[in-house]
C-alpha cells in the first residue's frame, strides 16, 4: 500500500500509510460512539479523583471532536514511541530508513538489525519507555487542568491510559513486537543469535495463534490483523536470520558459477532449448557478434514463447538486462538486493565478467552449509 511522507525528524522521513488515512475516521467514531466515553470518563475519574460533566462530553458533535482529537493524539504518541527506538539506534550509529505509521501502529525501519544483544535490548525497550513517559506526561496534564476543562482533560486522560496500555502490550514476548525483541536480546546473551531468533520466533507464532483465537471469539478485526502481522513477520525474520547465518562470511565469488556457457543473441529459442537440455543449464549469458555480454536469458523467458514461434524467435528478442555484481560483494546482502527483480546476475572482477549468479547457486551453497554444520554437530 502507498505511503505519504509528511515530515522528517532527525533526517528520518515520517510516513503515513494509506491504511491509516482510512482507519483514522473509524477510530474516531469508535472512541466517540457507544459507551466508550462513559467507560473512560469513569476510569480517568478513578485515577484522578475528578469527575466529568458527561452532558458536555456527549453534547451535539462533541463525541466526534473528542474522537478525532484522541485518534490524532494516539498516532502522535505512536510516532514518539518509534522515535524512541530511532534515537537509541542513532546513538549506536545505526541508520533509520523511515518511520511508517499504519493501521496497526508504527514501524521504525532500521538499516540493519544489530546482532549485539545489548544494542537490540536498549533499542527495543526504548519505545515502551517513551510510551510510559508520554502516558505519565498526559496524566500530569490532567491533574494540572481545572475540572471545568472537560474535553481537554478527557482527551489527555484517554491518552494517558492508552499509552500505558500500549507500553504493557508491546512488552508481551510476541516476536517481532518490542517484547519479543527484548526476549531475543536476552536469549542471545548466552546462545547463538540464530538460535535466539528461532526461539523468539516460535513464541511469536504461539502469540499470533492466541491473538487470532481471541480475535475470532471477540469479533475483533484489529486483533486478527495483528495476529497475521506477527505470524508473517516472525516467520520471515526467522528465515532471514537463518539465511544470514548460512551465508555469513561468504562472498558472491565463492558461490557463483564460474565461466558459464554462453549463447549467441542470434540463436533461435528452439536451438536454445536444445542447449539447455544438453548442457543441463537453465540460465545463459547472451553475447553479441563481438562476444560482449549484453544480457541473460532463462528458462522462464523461454516459456513465454509459444511453441509455434520458437523457430522464428531469437534469443535477442527475449533476453533481459541483468545486474553486474562485484565478486567481492557479500552473498547475503546481494541476495536481498536481487530478490526484488529476479535472482540472477553477472559477476565481475576487475572489469571482466568471471561468472554468473543464480538461485541454483544460492540453493547449492546453503545446502552445503547446512550439511556441513550438521556434520560438525554430530
Amino acid at each position: 500500500m502507498r505511503n505519504f511522507t509528511v515530515t522528517t525528524v532527525w533526517g528520518i522521513p515520517i510516513r503515513i500509510n494509506v491504511s491509516l488515512v482510512v482507519f483514522l475516521p473509524i477510530l474516531a467514531w469508535l472512541i466517540g460512539s457507544g459507551g466508550q466515553i462513559e467507560i473512560y470518563a469513569g476510569l480517568i475519574e478513578g485515577l484522578t479523583g475528578e469527575g466529568f460533566n458527561l452532558g458536555v462530553l456527549r453534547a451535539g458533535s462533541m463525541p466526534w471532536v473528542i474522537g478525532i482529537l484522541a485518534a490524532i493524539g494516539l498516532f502522535v504518541s505512536v510516532t514518539l514511541h518509534e522515535l524512541g527506538h530511532s534515537w537509541v539506534a542513532l546513538r549506536y550509529g545505526l541508520s533509520i530508513e523511515s518511520i511508517t505509521l499504519w493501521i496497526l501502529g508504527g514501524i521504525a525501519a532500521l538499516g540493519s538489525i544489530p546482532k549485539e544483544w545489548n544494542k537490540e535490548f536498549w533499542i527495543a525497550i526504548a519505545g515502551p519507555v517513551v510510551s510510559v513517559g508520554v502516558g505519565g506526561g498526559c496524566y500530569a496534564v490532567v491533574l494540572a487542568l481545572p475540572p471545568s476543562s472537560n474535553i481537554v482533560r478527557f482527551v489527555f486522560g484517554w491518552l494517558a491510559i492508552v499509552n500505558i496500555t500500549l507500553a504493557i502490550f508491546n512488552l508481551l514476548p510476541a516476536f517481532p513486537m518490542d517484547g519479543g525483541r527484548i526476549l531475543r536480546a536476552i536469549l542471545a546473551r548466552n546462545r547463538p543469535y540464530g538460535s535466539a531468533t528461532r526461539i523468539a520466533g516460535r513464541i511469536g507464532v504461539i502469540f499470533a495463534i492466541l491473538f487470532a483465537v481471541v480475535g475470532v471469539m471477540s469479533f475483533n478485526v484489529i486483533l486478527l490483523l495483528l495476529a497475521l502481522f506477527i505470524y508473517g513477520a516472525a516467520t520471515t525474520e526467522s528465515r532471514t536470520v537463518l539465511l544470514d547465518e548460512l551465508l555469513e562470511g561468504i562472498t558472491v565469488g565463492d558461490i557463483m558459477t564460474r565461466d558459464p556457457k554462453t549463447v549467441s543473441a542470434r540463436t533461435s529459442v528452439a536451438e536454445l532449448i536444445d542447449h539447455m537440455i544438453r548442457d543441463r543449464q537453465t540460465l545463459y549469458p547472451v553475447v553479441d557478434a563481438s562476444g560482449s555480454i549484453t544480457g541473460v536469458v532463462s528458462l522462464n523467458d523461454v516459456r513465454q514463447v509459444k511453441d509455434q514461434n520458437r523457430e522464428s524467435t531469437t534469443v535477442e528478442a527475449i533476453k533481459r538486462d541483468v545486474s553486474l555484481i562485484p565478486s567481492t560483494a557479500d552473498a547475503f546482502e546481494t541476495l536481498a538486493l536481487l530478490q526484488g527483480g529476479g535472482l540472477f546476475a553477472l559477476v565481475e572482477d576487475q572489469g571482466r565478467v568471471v561468472g554468473m549468479l543464480s538461485e541454483g547457486d544460492y540453493a547449492h551453497a546453503m545446502s552445503f552449509q547446512q550439511d556441513f554444520r550438521s556434520g560438525v554437530g554430530r
